[in-house]
């Protein structure tokens, strides 16, 4: 039996229902509160109020702790792909050998986009960002497929819509590429894995003999895998408050990548690469910044370092950087930006005042680094985490649907005038 939490406004005490979660989570069920006492919960950016009940992504913060569906991200990195992944996260288990051949191929049968998606393409400028293009991409996608708006299609035709937005928005990511440097669009190639098919439509030209490098594909595939899910992040909340009202997956997926587009979220593997070119343009002195970043008086912030959920080592990080080390040396890259980068990560790892406040380098540091190494431009860093998030947004809208959650509407505290009658200025 579940533990009562009493609250006590005035002289009159009201008992609140608690539960715990599958990790010892506790919460206070509050959804009866104002029905009972006129009053509401008032929590700014939503930081310490539950909105749903989720059984996808467990994380701790505080131990450095993400686990999909029970699986550690370290042991899912290491052993699996970002399809099995996918399936992972969107069906609640593993597959089998044969349910991730089937989902492979089926994914690879629906590869190709209709040909009208590049007059749609055709219509955005080269300086249109490649985020408000994969958006749009993404949601014009109910007017190829209307079936999808029926919020109450079967479950084979939804899974029909799933297979068709993973097998397309690498496509639709590419092209965006492609659109901003003015090059013409390469068609996705069914035999090459997923990784491998999108670097191709990346990088290659026309009539260009291009060779994927597997050390390349499979950093890629490592990213993308812990980009999948972090739990109810603001462009995954977003996902499910659009389709709590029955808006269809698409429209849902292109309301989370705008979300994701905000550089609080999204942007912020793109504002390492920045800060770091910053540094390199005033002379590259790292100790001069983090001499900076110590200084509470100095507005300059250390980017990439720390994170607002994790308050120990980012456990993502770990496994990202492995991966940064093998990239640039098989790419034997020879750019100033990076060498500074590693610099602060090696200073910064080793300063008692970052130590002790846990301002590790994490995702965003190292996931820049790989980025910048493979020859994506900074505002491609979001549309690549777009692309590993995708997933995670599906698994999350899906189960949404399932469990029959009610249209999302958040209360508020009203601070405007009171009631006032009209002044007619018109003098009749």
């Amino acid at each position: 039996m579940s533990e009562i939490a009493e609250l006590k406004i005035g002289d009159k005490t009201y008992e609140l229902p608690t539960e715990v979660g599958s990790e010892k989570e506790l919460a206070i069920n509050v959804g009866k509160l104002r029905a009972q006492s006129g009053a509401i919960t008032i929590d700014p950016g939503f930081k310490n109020t539950g909105s749903t009940r989720s059984a996808i992504t467990f994380l701790d913060g505080e131990q450095g702790i993400l686990r999909h569906r029970g699986y550690s991200i370290e042991e899912l990195a290491e052993k699996s792909s970002f399809l099995e992944v996918s399936y992972l996260l969107i069906f609640g288990e593993l597959p089998t050998a044969t349910q991730l051949e089937e989902f492979q191929s089926e994914i690879a049968d629906h590869m190709l986009v209709h040909e009208d998606i590049k007059k749609i393409l055709d219509g955005f400028p080269a300086s249109a960002h490649p985020m408000g293009v994969l958006s749009s991409l993404v949601t014009s996608q109910t007017a190829f497929y209307p079936e999808s708006l029926d919020p109450n299609r079967s479950s084979k035709e939804v899974m029909l819509s799933i297979i068709r937005i993973i097998a397309k928005m690498p496509t639709f990511a590419a092209w965006a590429y492609k659109n901003e440097i003015g090059q013409p669009v390469i068609y996705p190639d069914s035999n090459l894995d997923y990784c491998s098919n999108f670097l191709k439509m990346m990088f290659a030209r026309p009539g260009m003999n291009y060779e994927v490098d597997p050390v390349v594909a499979k950093a890629l595939d490592t990213l993308l895998i812990l980009h999948a899910d972090h739990e109810q992040n603001c462009s995954t909340s977003t996902v499910r408050i659009v389709g709590s009202s029955q808006a269809s997956l698409y429209a849902s997926l292109s309301a989370g990548i705008n979300a994701l587009w905000g550089p609080l979220h999204g942007g912020a593997n793109q504002a390492v690469i920045e800060m770091l070119e910053a540094i390199k343009e005033d002379g590259g002195d790292t100790d001069k910044y983090l001499a900076k970043a110590k200084d509470k008086n100095d507005p300059f912030r250390l980017m990439g370092f720390g994170h607002r959920v994790y308050k120990n080592f980012d456990p993502r990080a770990r496994i990202i950087k492995k991966a940064a080390d093998e990239v640039l040396e098989k790419l034997g890259v020879n750019d100033p930006v990076l060498e500074i980068a590693k610099g602060l990560e090696e200073k910064a790892l080793n300063d008692e005042y970052f130590v002790q406040r846990s301002l590790y380098p994490n995702v965003d540091f190292y996931s820049g680094i790989i980025y910048r190494a493979l020859g994506i431009p900074t505002e491609m860093f979001t549309v690549m985490f777009a692309l590993g998030r995708l997933p995670g947004w599906i698994a999350q809208w899906k189960e949404m649907r399932e469990n029959g959650e009610p249209i999302g509407r958040p209360r508020q505290v009203y601070t405007g005038a009171t009631s006032r009658s009209y002044v007619d200025i018109s003098g009749r």
